[in-house]
């Protein structure tokens, strides 16, 4: 028997879409390429349907498949031997669960209204390096820059891209 203050448990194909873009969009947060996000999102639901949790309410539910999802991002990590740390990653959760809306339809509008402001050479280094998973010797040689000049130039347009999203999301 439920009672008023007991959540209402969501079926399987609720969970999965409830919460299949925010585990999808936390991957790529934390560095996973859209392939790879693809992938994980994937296991991490089939692996929660396979051992279901008690689910208590949307932000500990939230919680714990961003959880999975790191965890099997880390599995991938250490396989290859490559990418962030788990610290790196404990950090990333931090500031992701700190951040109202993350994940949210509002940040990507804003995210691409942000977009839409940078620079030719910006934008064209953002697209090379995120939509097409480029290297940043790769970059360097079709933007005519250094290795160092391009990691410079990711840095500053992310710094860049960060406060106009903020901006945007918090309102004048």
């Amino acid at each position: 028997m439920s009672t008023a203050t007991e959540p209402s448990r969501l079926t399987s194909t609720e969970l999965v879409q409830k919460h299949q873009s925010t585990v999808w969009r936390y991957l790529r947060y934390l560095g996973c390429n859209e392939s790879q996000a693809d992938d994980l999102t994937q296991e991490t639901f089939l692996s929660v349907l396979e051992k279901p949790f008690e689910q208590r309410c949307e932000a500990a539910t939230a919680a714990y498949l961003r959880t999975v999802a790191r965890n099997r991002f880390l599995a991938v990590v250490r396989r290859e031997k490559n990418g962030p740390t788990p610290a790196d990653l404990e950090m990333a959760e931090e500031v992701w669960s700190q951040t109202p809306g993350a994940g949210s339809d509002e940040y990507l509008d804003s995210l691409d209204d942000c977009l839409g402001q940078l620079t030719e050479r910006a934008r064209q280094a953002v697209d090379l390096r995120y939509r097409e998973d480029r290297s940043r010797r790769d970059i360097a040689a079709l933007l005519d820059m250094t290795e160092d000049g391009v990691k410079t130039l990711l840095r500053r347009t992310r710094d860049v891209l960060r406060e106009c999203v903020e901006r945007k999301v918090k309102g004048p």
